[in-house]
This record gives structure tokens, sequence and C-alpha cells, in this order.
């Protein structure tokens, strides 16, 4: 059988693009390495932005908890804020994952599981795809195997060192209420944890999430940095602490071949302030899909595939650029963002804002950028030698 379309991988980005391409009539076809449930090393916070682009609800049995505001630590200062709204909720990945692969196949997505993905080779008119059970005929491919994967860079050149992240993460269990009543409907942020990155506690159903992360061309010793970071905090982790790569978003990359397209994580859609990846794998997976079902329909898969890159960009690709902005100016200058922070409780609530819409980062900036001069001469003015 020939498919009008495979993904390789069963993500969000992979989950939503079978779901879109099906409900759009695609014969559509997803191979997966793993069996689901499977663990996934992960924080477990969902946006509101993520769950905005989903169009079905995500079931209480899958929300652990709902988050509404932060508790922010920078320079040991702590800065805390709940704000009137949801700002997204903690799930535990494998439920998560598995949940949005159920409601992609209940749409008519075939999928595979237990079976990866090894190569794919282009032609005029199809792409061929092996499998470690067989091959494959569809007229286009969607790769959304995640950070981890090389498919990807069969389309794309491999990052550069300061072109992706590390995180070490791990999960402290703990009885829910002495989570409650430590993190609120909140969760905290500790930007003293780490170089050019921060470290997390989040509250799970019967356990924390615990964990820093950073840009790989700074970090120095992390498993000791983790170490420090979890001593400090109280904590001693029994269980195994994971790490893995994410890719810097804002960076350009080709996300496009003739009849490919890269989606997620594997296209390097992941906030580079937050780490945050789930909303813009949703959206990358949905677009695909659509520029797929168009290539479909017209016959002439070079003009619609195309749209693709432009397509991101205009979605979620020029938020990603202004995250990777704020993060230079937040990760470069702590103490600057500390002064911020302090002087203004509405800098706390702009923050927390980035997680809900799709544009947030560039009205953030626009709100920043006025207020920081005057930071930065206070700290050059202390920073000057003493009048002789």
């Amino acid at each position: 059988m020939e498919y009008d379309l495979i993904i390789a991988g069963g993500g969000p980005a992979g989950a939503s693009a079978g779901r879109a391409a099906a409900l759009r009539g695609l014969s559509t076809l997803l191979i997966e390495k793993s069996r689901f449930p499977r663990y996934k090393p992960c924080a477990g916070a969902v946006s509101e932005r993520a769950l905005a682009s989903l169009d079905f609800e995500i079931p209480p049995s899958i929300r652990e908890r709902e988050i509404k505001g932060g508790r922010l630590f920078v320079r040991d200062q702590c800065f805390e804020r709940t704000l009137d709204r949801r700002l997204g909720i903690i799930v535990s990945r494998s439920a998560f994952d598995e949940y949005l692969l159920g409601k992609a196949r209940e749409a008519g997505l075939d999928v595979r599981m237990e079976e990866r993905v090894l190569d794919f080779e282009e032609s005029d008119d199809h792409v061929s795809v092996r499998t470690t059970a067989g091959a494959y005929r569809a007229r286009f491919a969607v790769i959304a195997e995640g950070a981890q994967g090389t498919l990807k860079y069969r389309v794309r050149r491999r990052d550069a060192k300061d072109e992706f992240g590390i995180c070490l993460v791990t999960e402290i269990e703990e009885r829910n209420d002495i989570i409650s009543a430590r993190l609120p409907d909140i969760i905290e942020i500790h930007f003293d944890a780490v170089a050019m990155g921060y470290g997390w506690i989040f509250p799970h159903d019967g356990y924390y999430s615990v964990g820093i992360g950073s840009f790989a061309s700074v970090a120095v010793k992390p498993k000791e940095v983790m170490g420090e970071f979890l001593r400090k905090h109280g904590f001693v982790s029994r269980s195994r602490i994971r790490g893995h790569l994410i890719p810097v978003g804002g960076i350009t990359r080709t996300v496009a071949s003739s009849r490919v397209l890269l989606c997620g994580d594997a296209a390097g859609f992941v906030d580079p302030l937050t780490g945050e990846g789930i909303a813009y794998a949703i959206r990358s997976g949905q677009i695909a899909a659509g520029v797929v079902a168009d290539a479909c329909a017209g016959g002439k898969k070079g003009s619609a595939l195309a749209r693709y890159p432009k397509l991101c960009r205009r979605d979620f690709g020029s938020n990603l650029f202004y995250a990777l902005l704020s993060a230079k100016i937040i990760y470069n200058s702590p103490g600057t963002f500390y002064k911020v922070l302090s002087a203004d409780t509405a800098a706390v609530d702009k923050y927390l804002e980035t997680s809900i819409d799709r544009q947030q980062y560039r009205r953030y900036l626009r709100w920043l950028a006025p207020r920081l001069p005057r930071y930065l001469l206070t700290k050059k003015r202390a920073m000057a030698p003493p009048a002789t």
C-alpha cells in the first residue's frame, strides 16, 4: 500500500500531524520506535499556548496540576506571583503523549509501534521509507523523531554547540499534601541555579520534577551542578537522573526538502528561554499536515511544501526569534533582570504571561526594552571606581 503521508515519531509533533492529516482525509501511517505509554524525560509543563492549539480538551485524568503562577529566584531573591488565569497544566508525558496519539488514532491514523525508521529516500513522485520491519512508500513524509534522532540530518545540517542546550531531570517522590503546601498552583524557576539557564521544581501527582537546563556551549560539569541544586533544596534523588539535548529555537534551519518536512524538536522549534517544545511541536505538526494535504489535492508538491517554512515563521517563528533575544538578555545579565523584577511586579507578570499566546515575546521585549537602560546605567555606576 502506498500512503499519502508517513510520519516518523509518535510524540506531540507526530501525533498532531497524524490527527490533522487523517481529518483531512489523507491515508497516513505513523511509525513509532517505542510502545506507548513510554517514559519521556520532561518537566511536564504544557503551556496555555499549547492547549489552545488543540481541537479537543485534555481530560482531568491527564491534568495532574493547573498552574496559575510562579516563584522566581534570581540571586537568592524570590519573586512570587499568582495570576487570575491559568498559565498551563502539569502532566506526565507518558500519559499526555499516549492521549494525543489516541486522539490521532480516533481520526483514522494508522499506527505501527515498536518499529524504528532507519532511513528514507526521496524520488520524483514518492518517498521510500525503510524500517526495522520492512519498507513503505508515501507521497510525502514528516520527520517528528524529537531532538535525539538522526533522520533530520538528511534534511538539515547538524547544530553547532551554541545551537543546542542540555537538560538534566529527575523525579522526587513526595506526598501530595506536602507538594500542594509547597507549590499551590505555582512552579519554581531558579535563574541562579546554572549559567545561561535555570533550574526548576514542578509539582506533579506524587512527585516533584526537578531539573536544570543550560546552553551546552557554557555548561560546565552539569552533573555536579545538578547534584548541588538537589542538595540546596533539600532533595535526595533516589531516582535516575536523565540527561537529554534540546535544540535552541529562533535560529534559521532548513526544515523541508522536496518531499520531507521536519516538525517539533527535529526542526529546532523549541523555546530558547524556557525550553518548551510542546506548543511548537503541535502547531508545526498541524501546519505540516495542512501543506501535505494541499499538495495531495493540487498535485503540485513544490509550491505547497515551499509554504511550510513561511507558515511556521508566520505562526510562531517570530516568537521564537524574540524568545532567543529575551534569553540572551536575561541569561547574560541576571543581575539586571533581578533589578527589573524587584522594581516592578509587572515584570514578573509579563514573564509568566509569555506562556499564553503565540506572539507574547515581542510584546514582552517591547515592554522590557525601555526599562533596561536605567537599570544598566545603575549597574554601570555601581561598578565605577570611586572618585579621587
